[in-house]
């Protein structure tokens, strides 16, 4: 793993994950945009060796935090999360689009509900629509996972990741 170059990476993804640039694609009166750290997260756990997935993973749950409501919460349910599916990856292989979205809509779903009721024991605040916010997030994300996955996989020789099957690692 390239760190410098990951940090860019993920410094830009962060970035346009808050940018007004998220803003154009959002739809609905609950401003429902795709979360690019979740696709990030998804790919960084299937293509780098478990050893970095954990250092990553906890990485982009920071970013995540930083570009978010509460701190605490993103980092560790990413860094759990992330883990989890690097040890997964042995067994599931991530190479057809249908599969790279289902993996980015669980991975959403179940991160999205953690990371809201660990702010809501953290801050004692719900958020509005969850259920609905949650859902929709993961499904957006999951439709534009696998284009997201497809310039991921081009920048994965730049910052450090071998961008092979799962079964080979």
């Amino acid at each position: 793993m390239r760190w410098l170059r990951f940090t860019i990476l993920l410094v830009t993804v962060t970035l346009l994950n808050v940018h007004s640039v998220m803003d154009m694609i959002a739809f609905g009166p609950l401003n429902i945009r795709p979360d690019l750290l979740l696709i990030l997260l998804v790919f960084s756990a299937i293509n780098c060796n478990i050893h970095d997935t954990i250092a990553v993973s906890f990485l982009i749950g920071f970013a995540a935090d930083i570009s978010g409501h509460a701190m605490g919460p993103s980092t560790i349910v990413f860094g759990v999360l992330g883990s989890m599916i690097s040890l997964v990856r042995q067994v599931v292989i991530m190479k057809r689009m249908i599969h790279q979205g289902l993996a980015v809509f669980l991975v959403g779903l179940v991160s999205g509900l953690l990371i809201q009721f660990l702010t809501l024991l953290k801050t004692g605040q719900a958020a509005s629509s969850v259920f609905s916010v949650v859902f929709k997030t993961s499904l957006y994300s999951a439709i534009i996972a696998p284009f997201f996955w497809l310039l991921l996989s081009v920048l994965s020789g730049w910052y450090g990741t071998k961008h092979t099957s799962a079964r080979s690692q």
